[in-house]
């Protein structure tokens, strides 16, 4: 899955011309969250791309994962990340491969931050989802580049979530951008989730549960990816990420067949029926993430009969996205040792 990067910096300029504009008063700083395992090759004389951004949801780096299998423990006990597509180094090492050795090649925020105010860097939260960031050390890895053949790339210099990184005039006057942050990490702290014992769960494209765990990375047990949830005036605070990659996404996909016409049907027409009718729904239309990891698996219809309506698949699909959040809030609580 690829997007357009003008696309994504004209709807970035856009969208923060709209808010300044609908402000109503004085705005004196900017923050920017970001997918953060989207990656391109941007050329950094010039700010332009020269691939398009490989989303997080691309499949196409498993040949990388599969070249690195015999390291995979290696990186999970370095980075804390478990060797997969969706994770920003295996696509950053495709692009090298297959598409361009020219340029930088980088997550998706350090191009727009670079197109913005001239700066190279990332937050420490976005480098932790590459897999090529130390997380004990909160910097970039040697070794891990090295697996990857990506030793000698210029990598972004890693900076905490709130502090000046320049200043632009993108979108009219000249203000400070001072915040950068992963998109659920930004969630995590935007949910007042800074101490043990809370997690928060996202919904979007696909549905995201992260718990803080302190300020020591904690290597799960079952499944789930410790990660860094963010670096605030040097001070690194960790926690556990669990994910399910079709959320929304499976309720686009049940409108493209024409069983509802919109996420706005889901309470109408799922509400025609009191249960599932014996249905059984499991939504891994990109594969199984967090606690399984296995991106080969396909999503599965099951129990289908003639008394089968629109309103038991609508149920199903909510029941089995909610099954396997409640599967990560269970492996969560076991890495945890409480609710």
């Amino acid at each position: 899955m690829e997007a357009d990067p003008e696309e994504l910096y004209g709807s970035v300029l856009d969208a923060g011309r709209q808010a300044l504009a609908r402000a109503g008063e004085p705005v004196t700083a900017l923050g920017l969250a970001n997918q953060g395992e989207t990656v391109l090759a941007w050329n950094p004389a010039t700010g332009r791309p020269l691939t398009d951004a490989l989303v997080w949801q691309d499949r196409r780096a498993e040949t990388v994962c599969a070249e690195l299998a015999d390291h995979a423990d290696e990186l999970r006990e370095l980075t804390g990340l478990p060797l997969d597509p969706y994770f920003a180094a295996p696509k950053m090492a495709w692009i090298r491969r297959r598409l361009t050795r020219d340029g930088v090649v980088t997550t998706s925020d350090t191009w727009l931050v670079h197109r913005l105010t001239g700066a190279y860097v990332t937050d420490a939260a976005t480098a932790s989802r590459t897999q090529l960031l130390d997380l004990g050390r909160a910097a970039w890895s040697p070794r891990a580049r090295e697996l990857y053949g990506l030793a000698g790339e210029r990598l972004p210099e890693v900076v905490d979530a709130a502090g000046q990184v320049g200043t632009t005039t993108a979108f009219g006057p000249e203000l400070p951008l001072t915040g950068l942050a992963v998109d659920q990490q930004a969630a995590l702290l935007a949910q007042h989730v800074t101490a043990p014992g809370t997690a928060k769960c996202t919904y979007g494209t696909g549905a995201f549960l992260l718990a803080h765990t302190g300020d020591t990375p904690r290597r799960g047990a079952c499944g789930l990816v410790s990660c860094i949830a963010w670096r605030l005036a040097g001070r690194t605070s960790y926690c556990l990420d669990g994910q399910v990659y079709t959320a929304a996404s499976a309720v686009r996909w049940l409108t493209d067949l024409g069983v509802i016409t919109g996420a706005a049907d889901l309470d109408t027409v799922g509400g025609t029926v009191p249960d599932c009718g014996g249905v059984t729904f499991v939504p891994a239309l990109a594969g199984l993430a967090a606690p399984w990891w296995r991106g080969d698996v396909r999503g599965s219809l099951t129990g289908l009969g003639l008394d089968t309506t629109p309103g038991h698949l609508v149920r199903a699909l909510c029941e089995g996205l909610a099954a396997q959040v409640a599967e990560l809030a269970d492996a969560a609580a076991a890495d945890l040792g409480a609710p």
